[in-house]
């Protein structure tokens, strides 16, 4: 049996489940109180959840201010991974920053993570440069990629 997954708005409920998934993706993972703050206290940011049942298994936030939409962040939790969910995490970020008035959507990678390379650039996105030592935690480079008509 295929399980349904269900894309929505993250709402301060399924904080607990964003940080279990947050957890198992990242190395040095945000804390709950970053994204309590960002749901209560950030007017530019929009987060969304993919959930099986009422299981969070991904989810997905940005910034938008004026026309331009920033991906903050977004996870798939590992035994999820492989079945299109982070893709479609990312195509409703990128329709909800069109709704919102942005024209052009960036982000960062890790140079190494080249599965999320693979899928940016699928979905029209492109390398534009990188910020040498951008994460914290192993001073790994990012590149910066753009999405310039969204």
């Amino acid at each position: 049996m295929v399980e349904e997954v269900a894309f929505q708005p993250m709402m301060v409920d399924d904080i607990e489940g964003v940080h279990a998934v947050e957890r198992t993706s990242f190395a040095t993972p945000w804390s709950k109180q970053a994204f309590l703050g960002e749901l209560t206290e950030n007017a530019y940011a929009d987060y969304i959840v993919a959930k099986v049942g009422v299981r969070v298994v991904g989810y997905a936030g940005m910034w938008v201010i004026l026309d331009e939409a920033h991906v903050t962040n977004i996870a798939v939790h590992q035994s999820f991974r492989g079945r299109k969910i982070g893709e479609h995490l990312l195509l409703e970020l990128m329709a909800r920053a069109k709704d919102r008035g942005a024209k052009r959507m960036t982000l960062e990678v890790r140079r190494s993570n080249l599965v999320a390379q693979q899928l940016y650039l699928k979905l029209g996105f492109q390398a534009k440069g990188v910020r040498k030592g951008y994460y914290t935690d192993t001073r790994e480079d990012a590149i910066v990629m753009w999405r310039e008509q969204i």
